[in-house]
C-alpha cells in the first residue's frame, strides 16, 4: 500500500527555507514515507512538548528532522515540521501545530 505526503502549509514553508541540497534530501526521505511511514521513530513526550502521535525522521546527517503523522483512514503521511533539532526548535514548531 502506498501513502500519500501532504506538508502542512508550515511545513512546506518550513521546506522552502532549506538549500537546494537539504531539499533533495528531504524529499528523498519522503518518498521513503510513501512506502513505509512507520520507518521514523515516535516521538512522545519530546523536551516538555507532547508528540504522542507522531514520529520523526532524520535528513542531512541528522542535522535536520522531519515530524510527521500516519493517518491511515486515508492514507496520508501528514508533514507537521521540518527543521534543526538545535534548542528543540522543530519540536516546538510542531507542537504549535497540532
Amino acid at each position: 500500500m502506498s501513502y500519500k505526503v501532504v506538508l502542512k502549509e508550515e511545513a512546506d514553508n518550513d521546506l522552502s527555507e532549506l538549500s537546494h541540497n537539504q531539499k533533495i534530501l528531504i524529499f528523498k526521505q519522503f518518498k521513503k514515507l510513501e512506502n513505509s511511514p512507520e520507518l521514523g521513530l515516535p516521538l512522545g513526550k519530546k523536551a516538555g512538548y507532547d508528540l504522542t502521535e507522531y514520529r520523526k525522521m532524520y535528513a542531512d546527517k541528522k542535522k535536520l528532522r522531519i515530524v510527521y503523522r500516519i493517518i491511515d483512514d486515508i492514507i496520508v503521511v501528514e508533514i507537521i515540521a521540518i527543521g534543526k533539532r538545535d534548542d528543540m526548535d522543530v519540536y516546538q514548531k510542531a507542537s504549535e501545530r497540532i
